[in-house]
């Protein structure tokens, strides 16, 4: 019986569910550019490239073994305006029997898929992706009746389950987590390994040339680009990690240095959640480094956590919270965006090169991501829609399944602690120590109040005092609490009065 079988776009993986039973005589794989999937957020210019090319090439790569494959481009006359109405005038071209798809990532996606399957008039069968670690009935299980959902904990059950870094029932080198040996200072004279660069092929320029036409408007640099865009492609990226960074990531994985976006880190998420790559075959890549001495337990630790642990407890909390989670807004932060996150003009020397690398190269490691741009977010207080936009729009690796738990409850506590037990906030103390932005700053991180102090200094605090009554009771900032109550009338005065200037500047977009 014809089928047809359609792909989202971070679905680029021949071992996708929708794809295991396919019979290459009688059914067709439709992928589609959908300009709808482009523009629902303003995807940052090099994201869009990147999805493009990856789609293309794997398009191509699915025709030289034998597929049928109906590929509408962006620009083609039957790429119709939804997705709905390209999967009915599709299959009808096909004579498909059927349509067979994995569950999308999205949530309004799925959803969408629903409804279009209670109202085809052919049947549609949406299978579950099981390129994931955990699904939506072991998350559930695990979290049902639990007070508190917790990533360790989680993640130590994940470790158990698929036998990674196990010594029988225990845990390899007697510990689950190695995340306080991962806390070190950048030092001088490191020697930092050049990032995987893939040079721009015919199908590559093409996807360039499409984002150059019809979406020149959106934030970001196209250029250079260097993304792999074939599995083959991202392999080597995966193993030039193994065999040049794994050994460092652990030590200095939260460590900051300017002109360095790349530091040690993996760089394979673009990967990960567009399909090219599979999670198992990156943990195991991992733990074969620790057995064969290439790379040490915290190193290794530490990477199969962000995997097994993180992401996969993300994606739990977003299927098992959805759709409300979406509206979370638990401190009632109401100010909004800055434009400095979109142009990188600020005085604040730390905002200012995270910002600027987000535009460059549509990344920035987790720690510049959480302590910089999302420490700011929390200090001032900035409306959770609008920083979850933000960071859909700039990453190449950003789902919403993957960006929403990420923000809404790791950086912004807009979920009231159903995520992280306590609001990731610091003073400009925790950016000097993990950085060299410092340094080059107009401000002064060893000031704590005055007109050139490091406004992190006075947000830090009065952060804490406008929430008082929401986080007092917070077990985790109970002895903060404390000092803060202590503290000298007239300091905390001063506090108080230059955070409200800050602010104040801050919401009327001046040069801060």
């Amino acid at each position: 019986m014809p089928a047809l079988r359609y792909l989202f776009l971070d679905q680029m993986s021949q071992s996708i569910s929708c794809l295991k039973d396919i019979n290459k005589e009688t059914d067709t794989i439709l992928i589609a550019e959908t300009k709808e999937a482009f523009t629902h957020v303003k995807h940052h210019k090099k994201k869009i490239a990147f999805w493009i090319s990856v789609m293309r090439h794997f398009s191509l790569e699915l025709q030289k073994q034998k597929y049928k494959i109906k590929y509408l481009k962006i620009d083609d006359p039957d790429n119709e305006n939804t997705l709905e109405n390209i999967l009915m005038k599709e299959s009808q071209k096909a004579q498909a029997k059927t349509i067979i798809m994995t569950e999308p990532s999205d949530y309004a996606q799925h959803q969408r898929m629903i409804k279009l399957k209670a109202s085809s008039a052919i049947p549609i069968e949406i299978r579950e992706d099981d390129r994931f670690l955990s699904n939506r009935m072991f998350f559930a299980e695990w979290a049902k009746d639990k007070k508190q959902l917790r990533m360790e904990f989680f993640y130590r059950e994940m470790r158990k389950k698929y036998d990674i870094l196990m010594q029988g029932k225990k845990p390899e080198g007697g510990k689950w987590n190695y995340d306080s040996d991962n806390r070190k200072p950048p030092t001088k004279g490191l020697d930092i390994p050049a990032p995987y660069i893939e040079s721009i092929d015919k199908v590559t320029q093409e996807a360039l040339d499409v984002v150059k036409k019809n979406f020149n408007n959106h934030f970001g640099d196209l250029e250079p680009f260097f993304f792999a865009v074939t599995r083959d492609q991202a392999l080597q990226v995966l193993h030039q990690f193994i065999e040049e960074r794994l050994f460092n990531f652990g030590t200095y994985q939260d460590a900051m240095i300017e002109g360095e976006p790349w530091m040690y880190h993996s760089h394979i998420s673009f990967y990960l959640n567009c399909g090219l790559l599979l999670p198992l075959e990156c943990i195991k890549a991992a733990e074969s480094a620790y057995k064969n001495k290439k790379a040490p337990l915290n190193a290794v630790e530490g990477f199969i956590r962000q995997i097994l642990g993180w992401r996969e407890f993300i994606r739990g909390i977003y299927q098992y919270k959805m759709p409300s989670y979406e509206d979370e807004n638990f401190l009632d932060a109401s100010t909004s965006l800055p434009e400095f996150y979109w142009t990188g003009k600020t005085k604040m020397n730390c905002l200012k090169q995270c910002v600027s690398e987000t535009k460059q190269n549509a990344y920035a490691h987790h720690i510049q991501r959480l302590m910089v741009l999302g420490n700011f977010a929390l200090l001032s207080g900035l409306n959770p829609s609008d920083v979850n936009e933000w960071y859909h729009i700039v990453y190449a690796d950003a789902y919403q399944w993957v960006e929403l738990p990420n923000v809404t409850g790791m950086i912004l506590f807009a979920d009231g602690g159903v995520l992280g037990s306590k609001p990731y906030a610091a003073s400009g103390a925790y950016i000097n120590k993990m950085s060299n932005y410092c340094k080059n700053c107009t401000y002064k991180v060893n000031e704590k109040t005055g007109e050139g102090a490091c406004p992190f200094n006075y947000l830090y605090w009065d952060f804490l005092n406008r929430n008082h009554d929401k986080l007092r009771t917070n077990q985790r900032l109970a002895m903060i609490y404390k000092v803060l109550e202590k503290m000298d009338p007239e300091k905390k005065k001063q506090i108080i009065e230059n955070s409200k200037t800050f602010l104040n500047r801050l919401t009327k977009n001046e040069l801060i």
